[in-house]
This record gives C-alpha cells, structure tokens and sequence, in this order.
C-alpha cells in the first residue's frame, strides 16, 4: 500500500524539479541574452542585475495577482456592482504596473545609459520572440509525428 504512494510522490517530485529546471534554464537564456544584447561594463552589470531582478520579481507578482482573480471569475455570474469593482481593480492594477516601470526607469538610468536602457527593452522583446518561435517549432515537430 506504501510503495504506490511513494512512486506517485516520487514521480511529483521529478515532474516538479524538472518543472523547474526548464524554469531556470529559460532564465539562465535570458540573462545571457540581455547580456550580449547591453554589453553592460562590470561595473554595470553588477548595480544593473539587483535592480532587474528585483523588478521582474514585482511584475511577476502582478501578474500571479491578476491570474488568481481570473482564473476563478465566472462572468456569466457576475453582478453589474461586481463587474465595476473587478474592472476598477484591473485599472488599478495596470496603473501599478505602469508606476512600477517608471521606478523601474528611473532606477536603471541611474546606472545604465538610456540607450541601454532601449536596448534593453528590444532584447527582452526579441527574446520572448525567440521563445515563442522555439515553442511553436517544437509544437510543428510533434504534430508530424
């Protein structure tokens, strides 16, 4: 009786180290990619990273925040009061995202140049591209199969 019930957690625990370990890979391809894209000086790089991780941190949060709220919403039963206050949250929600990013800015330029602060911004577009296209090459591929 004991033996299933090891091999079901044993069997969780490696879904979700591997799970993770994708996770973190995508993270390490990330900050290699931002990295190549800014050429950031030691110096730079040192003050610039505590400053970017802690902001993809909060908008991680944001976004975690606004998926619970959705993912339990069932809009056929919301009343018109209902709706008002949950659009009135996701507007204040966007108006902290965006607060959130002028902090962001404002920390970066100073220590990065506002060039680099641009290029920044191309390289985590071209890397979610990057990534998108990656996705869908994989998913083409298994379709074939």
């Amino acid at each position: 009786m004991k033996t299933p019930i090891i091999y079901l957690f044993t069997f969780l625990l490696s879904c979700s180290a591997l799970a993770q370990s994708k996770l973190e890979k995508i993270k390490a391809l990330k900050v290699a990619h931002i990295t190549e894209q800014l050429d950031l000086t030691k110096k730079e790089a040192e003050a610039f990273w505590p400053i970017y991780n802690a902001h993809e941190e909060e908008k991680h949060k944001h976004f975690e925040s606004s998926m619970k709220k959705r993912k339990d919403l069932d809009i056929e039963k919301l009343s018109e009061s209902e709706a008002e206050a949950l659009l009135k949250e996701m507007q204040a929600n966007e108006e902290a995202k965006v607060k959130s990013e002028k902090a962001f800015i404002e920390k970066l330029s100073k220590v990065i140049s506002y060039k680099k602060i641009v290029k920044l911004m191309h390289a985590e577009r071209t890397f979610k591209r990057k990534m998108i296209e990656e996705y869908r090459g994989r998913h083409r591929e298994a379709r074939k199969d």
